[in-house]
Protein backbone atom coordinates (compact mmCIF):
# COMPACT_ATOMS: atom_id res chain seq x y z
CA UNK A 1 0.00 0.00 0.00
CA UNK A 2 1.29 3.33 -1.29
CA UNK A 3 1.44 6.09 1.93
CA UNK A 4 0.54 9.60 1.03
CA UNK A 5 4.01 11.92 2.01
CA UNK A 6 1.88 15.23 2.99
CA UNK A 7 5.00 17.69 3.41
CA UNK A 8 8.49 17.33 4.54
CA UNK A 9 10.78 18.83 6.54
CA UNK A 10 14.69 18.62 8.25
CA UNK A 11 13.79 16.81 11.30
CA UNK A 12 10.47 15.17 9.82
CA UNK A 13 8.33 13.63 7.60
CA UNK A 14 4.36 14.19 7.74
CA UNK A 15 2.22 11.27 5.83
CA UNK A 16 -1.61 10.22 6.02
CA UNK A 17 -2.33 7.30 7.56
CA UNK A 18 -4.91 5.30 5.79
CA UNK A 19 -7.90 3.20 7.95
CA UNK A 20 -6.88 -0.51 8.62
CA UNK A 21 -3.21 -0.09 9.50
CA UNK A 22 -1.79 -0.34 13.36
CA UNK A 23 0.54 2.01 13.93
CA UNK A 24 3.49 -0.64 15.21
CA UNK A 25 3.53 -4.11 14.52
CA UNK A 26 4.95 -6.42 11.84
CA UNK A 27 5.44 -6.14 7.96
CA UNK A 28 2.22 -4.92 7.12
CA UNK A 29 1.82 -2.14 10.11
CA UNK A 30 2.53 1.47 9.33
CA UNK A 31 5.83 1.84 10.53
CA UNK A 32 7.28 -0.53 8.61
CA UNK A 33 5.46 0.36 5.03
CA UNK A 34 6.56 3.70 5.68
CA UNK A 35 10.39 2.68 6.40
CA UNK A 36 10.00 0.46 3.07
CA UNK A 37 8.55 2.71 0.71
CA UNK A 38 11.22 5.47 1.52
CA UNK A 39 14.08 3.09 2.34
CA UNK A 40 14.87 4.40 5.21
CA UNK A 41 14.81 2.23 9.11
CA UNK A 42 15.55 5.35 10.93
CA UNK A 43 11.91 6.90 10.74
CA UNK A 44 10.02 6.63 14.00
CA UNK A 45 6.71 7.20 14.59
CA UNK A 46 6.33 10.14 17.26
CA UNK A 47 2.38 9.44 17.95
CA UNK A 48 -0.11 6.56 17.15
CA UNK A 49 -3.23 6.08 15.22
CA UNK A 50 -5.42 3.53 16.25
CA UNK A 51 -5.96 1.04 13.16
CA UNK A 52 -9.49 2.39 12.37
CA UNK A 53 -8.25 6.30 12.48
CA UNK A 54 -6.66 7.94 9.36
CA UNK A 55 -5.05 10.92 9.18
CA UNK A 56 -2.16 12.45 9.96
CA UNK A 57 0.85 11.07 11.42
CA UNK A 58 4.33 13.09 12.21
CA UNK A 59 7.76 10.63 11.05
CA UNK A 60 10.30 11.49 13.02
CA UNK A 61 14.32 11.19 10.83
CA UNK A 62 15.98 9.74 13.65
CA UNK A 63 16.71 9.30 17.63
CA UNK A 64 17.33 12.98 18.11
CA UNK A 65 14.20 14.26 16.34
CA UNK A 66 12.24 11.61 17.87
CA UNK A 67 13.18 12.53 21.59
CA UNK A 68 12.17 16.72 20.63
CA UNK A 69 9.00 15.79 18.57
CA UNK A 70 7.66 13.24 21.18
CA UNK A 71 8.33 15.89 24.02
CA UNK A 72 6.37 18.07 22.16
CA UNK A 73 3.64 15.69 22.72
CA UNK A 74 4.09 14.83 26.05
CA UNK A 75 4.12 18.17 27.08
CA UNK A 76 0.57 18.74 24.80
CA UNK A 77 2.55 21.34 22.83
CA UNK A 78 1.17 20.46 19.65
CA UNK A 79 -2.29 21.35 18.80
CA UNK A 80 -4.49 18.58 17.34
CA UNK A 81 -8.21 18.70 15.92
CA UNK A 82 -9.94 15.54 14.34
CA UNK A 83 -13.00 15.02 12.74
CA UNK A 84 -15.59 12.51 13.44
CA UNK A 85 -19.41 11.59 12.01
CA UNK A 86 -21.69 10.74 14.02
CA UNK A 87 -25.18 10.13 13.87
CA UNK A 88 -26.75 11.57 16.91
CA UNK A 89 -27.15 15.18 18.32
CA UNK A 90 -25.54 15.94 21.64
CA UNK A 91 -27.75 18.38 24.02
CA UNK A 92 -24.94 20.80 23.27
CA UNK A 93 -23.54 21.60 19.82
CA UNK A 94 -20.09 22.78 21.61
CA UNK A 95 -18.94 21.62 24.49
CA UNK A 96 -15.77 20.24 27.04
CA UNK A 97 -15.44 16.53 28.12
CA UNK A 98 -13.43 15.56 30.84
CA UNK A 99 -13.12 12.48 32.82
CA UNK A 100 -10.90 9.28 34.03
CA UNK A 101 -10.15 6.64 31.65
CA UNK A 102 -11.07 3.15 33.08
CA UNK A 103 -10.64 -0.39 31.77
CA UNK A 104 -13.86 -1.82 30.69
CA UNK A 105 -14.36 -5.19 29.46
CA UNK A 106 -12.51 -6.84 26.38
CA UNK A 107 -9.79 -4.26 25.77
CA UNK A 108 -12.33 -1.22 25.52
CA UNK A 109 -12.33 1.61 28.36
CA UNK A 110 -15.11 3.87 30.12
CA UNK A 111 -15.32 7.18 31.01
CA UNK A 112 -15.51 7.79 34.78
CA UNK A 113 -16.95 10.41 36.95
CA UNK A 114 -13.41 10.96 38.64
CA UNK A 115 -10.54 13.67 37.66
CA UNK A 116 -7.72 12.50 39.11
CA UNK A 117 -5.64 12.53 35.86
CA UNK A 118 -8.38 12.72 33.21
CA UNK A 119 -8.70 12.62 29.48
CA UNK A 120 -9.98 16.47 28.18
CA UNK A 121 -11.70 16.96 25.04
CA UNK A 122 -13.44 20.02 23.31
CA UNK A 123 -16.05 19.39 20.65
CA UNK A 124 -18.23 21.35 18.42
CA UNK A 125 -20.70 19.62 16.21
CA UNK A 126 -22.83 21.36 12.82
CA UNK A 127 -25.21 19.13 11.06
CA UNK A 128 -24.93 17.30 7.65
CA UNK A 129 -28.30 16.27 7.39
CA UNK A 130 -29.85 12.67 7.55
CA UNK A 131 -29.47 12.10 10.72
CA UNK A 132 -26.01 12.74 10.85
CA UNK A 133 -23.43 15.11 12.20
CA UNK A 134 -19.73 16.64 11.58
CA UNK A 135 -18.44 16.99 15.33
CA UNK A 136 -14.88 18.77 15.38
CA UNK A 137 -12.91 17.36 18.06
CA UNK A 138 -9.80 18.86 20.10
CA UNK A 139 -8.27 16.38 22.76
CA UNK A 140 -6.21 17.85 25.08
CA UNK A 141 -4.65 14.39 26.40
CA UNK A 142 -3.54 11.30 24.22
CA UNK A 143 -5.27 8.51 25.89
CA UNK A 144 -6.06 5.13 24.38
CA UNK A 145 -9.44 4.97 22.80
CA UNK A 146 -9.89 8.46 24.15
CA UNK A 147 -12.16 10.48 21.80
CA UNK A 148 -14.00 6.87 20.97
CA UNK A 149 -14.88 6.73 24.40
CA UNK A 150 -16.29 10.30 24.77
CA UNK A 151 -17.65 10.27 21.86
CA UNK A 152 -19.58 7.90 23.48
CA UNK A 153 -20.04 9.43 26.79
CA UNK A 154 -22.11 12.13 25.14
CA UNK A 155 -24.33 9.51 23.70
CA UNK A 156 -23.06 9.73 20.22
CA UNK A 157 -20.94 6.99 19.45
CA UNK A 158 -19.00 7.73 16.06
CA UNK A 159 -20.37 6.21 12.99
CA UNK A 160 -18.85 2.76 12.20
CA UNK A 161 -17.23 2.25 15.55
CA UNK A 162 -18.32 -1.10 15.80
CA UNK A 163 -16.47 -1.41 19.54
CA UNK A 164 -18.01 1.80 21.24
CA UNK A 165 -21.63 1.30 19.98
CA UNK A 166 -21.58 3.25 16.23
CA UNK A 167 -24.07 2.36 13.71
CA UNK A 168 -22.59 -0.02 10.92
CA UNK A 169 -20.84 2.11 8.28
CA UNK A 170 -17.86 1.01 6.07
CA UNK A 171 -15.11 2.52 8.06
CA UNK A 172 -15.52 3.92 11.59
CA UNK A 173 -15.31 8.09 10.57
CA UNK A 174 -12.43 9.04 12.98
CA UNK A 175 -10.07 11.33 11.11
CA UNK A 176 -6.65 13.24 12.17
CA UNK A 177 -7.29 16.31 10.55
CA UNK A 178 -4.81 19.03 11.79
CA UNK A 179 -1.53 19.58 13.77
CA UNK A 180 0.30 22.48 14.61
CA UNK A 181 3.47 23.05 16.83
CA UNK A 182 6.63 24.77 17.08
CA UNK A 183 9.64 23.09 16.16
CA UNK A 184 13.22 24.77 16.69
CA UNK A 185 11.64 28.32 16.32
CA UNK A 186 10.03 27.27 13.34
CA UNK A 187 5.83 27.32 13.14
CA UNK A 188 4.15 24.45 11.37
CA UNK A 189 0.39 24.05 10.77
CA UNK A 190 -0.88 21.04 7.99
CA UNK A 191 -4.39 20.03 7.61
CA UNK A 192 -5.30 17.01 5.48
CA UNK A 193 -8.90 16.25 4.50
CA UNK A 194 -10.27 12.83 4.61
CA UNK A 195 -9.47 10.56 1.74
CA UNK A 196 -11.78 7.32 2.54
CA UNK A 197 -15.11 6.57 3.37
CA UNK A 198 -18.51 7.27 1.78
CA UNK A 199 -19.43 9.90 3.81
CA UNK A 200 -16.20 11.89 4.13
CA UNK A 201 -15.68 11.78 0.53
CA UNK A 202 -19.10 12.68 -0.57
CA UNK A 203 -18.94 16.04 -2.27
CA UNK A 204 -21.08 18.01 0.18
CA UNK A 205 -19.38 16.39 2.97
CA UNK A 206 -16.41 17.43 1.96
CA UNK A 207 -17.10 21.09 0.80
CA UNK A 208 -18.18 21.77 4.64
CA UNK A 209 -15.13 20.27 5.66
CA UNK A 210 -12.72 22.71 3.27
CA UNK A 211 -15.14 25.47 5.05
CA UNK A 212 -13.65 25.13 8.10
CA UNK A 213 -10.71 27.38 10.13
CA UNK A 214 -8.00 26.80 10.07
CA UNK A 215 -7.09 24.72 13.23
CA UNK A 216 -5.14 27.41 15.56
CA UNK A 217 -8.47 29.68 14.38
CA UNK A 218 -11.14 27.96 15.68
CA UNK A 219 -12.92 29.94 18.67
CA UNK A 220 -12.29 27.05 21.34
CA UNK A 221 -13.30 28.29 24.98
CA UNK A 222 -9.90 28.88 27.11
CA UNK A 223 -9.26 26.15 29.50
CA UNK A 224 -7.19 24.70 32.02
CA UNK A 225 -5.64 21.12 31.39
Amino acid sequence: MLIDLIAEADQFILIHKPVKLTTHGGADSLTQSVRAQFNDTQLYPCHRLDASTSGLVIFAKGKSANSKISQLFEQKMISKIYLAIGTAKPKKKQGLIKGDMKPARNGCWMLARTSANPAITQFSSTSLGEGRRLYILKPHTGKTHQLRVMMRSISAPILGDDRYGGEPADRCYLHAYSLAFTLDGHNYEFEQQPQEGEFFTRSDISAKIRKLSASTELNWPNIKT
